[in-house]
């Protein structure tokens, strides 16, 4: 994740600039980029169906004997005239960890507001709780 700000800091905001479809256009970047991850024999499922809802992107990829290391992320787009999207995420990918039996999670939020800090400013990672105490790690975008 840390290699895919450096990546969302230099060509992030060309890639969506001029799209109708910005949280679309934000998934399906990320989504590119983890592919290098899993090409070597692991699984990458957008919109997975944990319990209630869809869980934007579960990761699964093979280590060690009979291991399989397993990430859950939920994205949001940050638009203009909306609050801060953080805590409908926490809630949200909170449903979808316990669902798939895990601790923590990721949860991206891609700022699309006119007004939002600089790209270079904004990207940063916070660590936060989901209403049930597991940690997430939150990439602002």
């Amino acid at each position: 994740m840390r290699e895919f700000t450096a990546f969302w800091k230099q060509h992030g905001e060309t890639l969506v600039r001029g799209t109708a479809y910005h949280e679309a256009a934000c998934q399906i970047i990320l989504m590119a980029y983890l592919h290098r991850i899993v090409n070597g024999g692991g699984f990458l499922d957008r919109e997975y169906a944990a319990g209630t809802g869809r869980l934007d992107v579960y990761l699964r990829w093979p280590y060690g004997e009979g291991q399989v290391q397993r990430e859950a992320m939920e994205l949001k787009v940050w638009r203009p005239d909306q609050r801060d999207p953080v805590d409908e995420g926490l809630t949200q990918l909170d449903r979808y960890l316990d669902r798939l039996d895990l601790d923590t999670g990721y949860l991206v939020i891609f700022d699309r507001r006119p007004d939002a800090s600089p790209i270079e400013e904004r990207v940063r990672f916070d660590q936060a709780h989901t209403p049930a105490g597991r940690q997430v790690t939150v990439l602002r975008a």
